[in-house]
């Protein structure tokens, strides 16, 4: 084996990954069947790479903490170390997202602290799945049937967490640490892609200092945005001065 594939290589991006909106995930956790549902409900709700969701083992999830101690990681169909000391950082267990794991232990034929969370039955449960067989066997099929398209795989889970957390207006810092990335520059550069309303939103609150200042009628309205507006059932009256287009 040429000792190079088990490198990880940096490499510039050349394709945009997609974002999956809470419908597609809900669509697709609603047409999975385990394990795979509960691996992208842990992977789209912790940001995880798939190859430490293949390396957990049961005693590595504290649910006394409500926290994800990530040990080792699954990479070429080995198991090693995780890539970073920010990597081995503990994750934390949202209490609703603890309740689905404890479910899946419950229904596994192997619970005890010894096996992995996501065993394989091929192997009589001595190793856990991999994720290339995964993908083929039920991710692939599923987003079809759902209609994603794109650039789709389970890394398309960890880069939509990141993006959600963003559009949500958490600060960058937190991001980094839910993420566990060792450098921000990799938080700012990498996971960037702001959804298209939340950017929107954004530039319409810088033009709203200069269009709200120059108004004649002094402005009491406490919103900045359209969307801010539409969810209010607010007066569009300052909106309809300039204009809105199609498709806002």
């Amino acid at each position: 084996m040429n000792p190079i594939r088990m490198v990880r290589q940096s490499a510039k991006r050349t394709r945009i990954p997609i974002v999956l909106s809470i419908e597609q995930i809900t669509a697709l956790l609603r047409i999975l069947k385990e394990p795979p549902r509960t691996m992208v409900f842990l992977a789209v709700f912790t940001g995880l790479r798939v190859g430490e969701l293949l390396g957990l083992k049961w005693k590595d999830v504290d649910f006394q903490k409500m926290e994800i101690h990530v040990i080792r990681s699954i990479v070429m169909q080995h198991v090693g170390d995780c890539k970073t000391e920010a990597s081995r950082k503990p994750v934390s267990l949202d209490l609703r997202l603890a309740n689905v794991l404890w479910s899946w232990r419950l229904h596994s034929p192997y619970p005890t602290d010894e096996d992995w969370v996501f065993a394989s039955p091929h192997s009589g449960g001595k190793l856990p799945y991999w994720p290339g067989s995964l993908y083929k066997a039920h991710l692939e099929p599923a987003a079809k049937e759902v209609g994603i398209v794109g650039h789709f795989g389970w890394h398309t889970f960890r880069h939509t967490y990141a993006t959600l957390l963003k559009g949500n207006g958490e600060d960058v810092k937190v991001v980094q640490e839910l993420m566990r990335h060792a450098n921000i520059s990799v938080t700012l550069n990498v996971y960037a892609q702001a959804i298209t309303q939340t950017k929107r939103d954004a530039q319409s609150r810088v033009v709203s200092l200069l269009l709200d200042k120059n108004d004649e009628k002094p402005s009491t309205e406490a919103y900045r945005t359209v969307t801010d507006l539409q969810n209010s059932g607010g007066d569009l009256q300052v909106v309809d001065k300039v204009g809105v287009p199609d498709g806002i």
